[in-house]
Order: structure tokens, then C-alpha cells, then sequence
């Protein structure tokens, strides 16, 4: 399962980068024209056996966002510049990670990866979630799309995430790690698109 779910992901994030990249080359432009600061941003998050690894996105928020809040963003969030509002209901900003995919810190499906700050906070849910790599999509992500919503009609969204949400997906990832197989996960795929598709 191991070695065909990891010669599938070199394959299809191969595939993707070269079909996509004229769409990564005009996402690049946007981004550069829209605000000041680099296309790429990177960030911590940790892996599989807890490997810290360098996360890439394109940036969707001012150069300074990781100063001036928290970990997460909520709808409406000022940090979020123009172009990253499309980009993040789009889900475009997460392209990116294709390459992560192709260099093995992450997988297409797979629990999303979260900040080390987090991770502390539930260890020892984590020994489980991070026994596979990290993931582009998995059912936590399908569950909460619109969670930057949810998070802004919070009183305080750093509570409803950490005591409500965070394990939630955990739990969600726990199932993912007992019940995986090549054909969930083909699944999986298959619902992101759709859905990605439905927010167009």
C-alpha cells in the first residue's frame, strides 16, 4: 500500500506540475502585482515521526501576517490581501504543495499538516495521525472548507479552534490512518474536486 500510494503521488503531482504550471506562472504574476512581498510563502509544520518540514503556498496574506495574529484565518481576516481571497476560495494557494509531494514531506491524501504549536497541544493524538505523511486533502479538509467562516462568528477563535475543531480533525485523522487504502483515497480526490468545483 505503502509503495503504490508513493508512486502514485510522484506520478499525479509530476503530472500536475507540468499541466499546471502556465497557471502557476499567472497565479505567480497576481500575486506579485497584487501586494508587496515574495509569490511563495513557506512556514513549520510537522510531519511524519514529527520531521519538521517547510510547507509551500502562494502568498495569500501581507509579508508580516505570522506577526500580527494567529495560526489560522478567519473570514474577512485583514491580513489577507485581494488576490488571496480568490485564491484561498479557489483552494489555488495550496498548489504549491505539489512540490512538497514530489520531494516526500507530504502525500495527495493525508491528514492536513499543522503547526508545531499545535501538534504540542495534543501529542499524543498526534503519535497516530503523524504515522503517514501529511496530506494535500483528507476528510477533515471536506468537513471544514469554509472554516475561516466558522472561525469568525466565534467569540474567540482560537478556543473554538483548539478545544472544538483541532479534535475533530484529529479524530477524523485517526479514522483516515486505521481505514486507508488506495481506493479511499481515490476517493477523497474525487470529492476535493468536486467540491473545489463547486465553489468556482
Amino acid at each position: 500500500m505503502l509503495m503504490v500510494k508513493r508512486l502514485f503521488d510522484i506520478a499525479a503531482s509530476g503530472l500536475a506540475v507540468v499541466v499546471l504550471s502556465p497557471l502557476f506562472a499567472l497565479i505567480a504574476i497576481i500575486v506579485k502585482l497584487d501586494s508587496t512581498g515574495p509569490v511563495m510563502f513557506t512556514q513549520e509544520r510537522i510531519g511524519r515521526h514529527f520531521k519538521p518540514f517547510r510547507i509551500y503556498k502562494f502568498r495569500t496574506m501581507v509579508t508580516n501576517a505570522p506577526a500580527m495574529g494567529a495560526a489560522f484565518t478567519v473570514a474577512d481576516d485583514p491580513r489577507i490581501t485581494r488576490a488571496g481571497r480568490v485564491l484561498r476560495r479557489l483552494k489555488l494557494d495550496e498548489l504549491p504543495q505539489l512540490l512538497n509531494i514530489l520531494e516526500g514531506s507530504m502525500s495527495i491524501v493525508g491528514p492536513r499538516p499543522e503547526v508545531r504549536k499545535y501538534v504540542e497541544l495534543y501529542r499524543g493524538e498526534f503519535e497516530t495521525v503523524l504515522q503517514v505523511r501529511p496530506g494535500l486533502t483528507d476528510p477533515a479538509s471536506l468537513r471544514y472548507l469554509d472554516e475561516a467562516s466558522v472561525l469568525a462568528g466565534a467569540a474567540d477563535p482560537e478556543i473554538v479552534y483548539t478545544r472544538k475543531i483541532l479534535p475533530d480533525k484529529i479524530r477524523l485523522a485517526k479514522t483516515y490512518v486505521s481505514q486507508s487504502s488506495f481506493a479511499t483515497d481515490l476517493w477523497l480526490i474525487a470529492r476535493t474536486l468536486v467540491s473545489i468545483r463547486r465553489r468556482c
